[in-house]
């Protein structure tokens, strides 16, 4: 799978580490879910600032976000459904703000690259229509999120 990053932000220091951190985990995720070889994702990383105004424009709430994702393959508005049968297939974006991943990592007392491992993790499960809007839900996601960080050694 084709992933395309574009850093946007100053803020957090951005490397090949975390650069390979986000390529590892979003096909990590390809293949746990069964994506075709020739998916593409693109995944931008920015700041509270530059976020909060996506989040606005986007889902009306005027705040700054960890992460956002866009779907390419939502059929109607409410009800995404991941085609996998297409060739070629643009997934989505994913949209990050490595300043709050970082915030949150000093939170939550872990890496970095596992914080941004996990917004990775969250936003393409959440490109294949998976959402947290109820209980059930949010605990189907967990268990993937973390089968795929475990799987790149990124577990807890």
């Amino acid at each position: 799978m084709e992933t395309m990053i574009i850093n946007q932000q100053a803020k957090v220091n951005y490397g090949r580490e975390l650069q390979k951190v986000i390529t590892t985990v979003a096909k990590a995720t390809a293949k746990m879910m069964k994506i075709p070889v020739r998916s593409e994702v693109s995944i931008l990383l920015l700041d509270n600032k530059h976020i909060r105004e996506l989040n606005h424009l986007y889902r009306g709430q005027n705040r700054s976000t960890d992460v956002l994702a866009f779907a390419m393959n939502e059929l109607g508005e409410n009800e995404p459904e991941y085609d996998s049968s297409a060739e070629g297939n643009v997934l989505g974006d994913i949209v990050i703000s490595l300043e709050q991943a970082l915030r949150q990592s000093q939170d939550y007392g872990h890496s970095l690259e596992r914080e941004v491992g996990f917004l990775v993790a969250h936003g393409m499960l959440h490109l294949l229509g998976f959402d947290h809007d109820n209980d059930a839900g949010e605990k189907v996601m967990r268990e993937w999120q973390e089968k795929i960080l475990q799987s790149v050694g990124l577990e807890r």
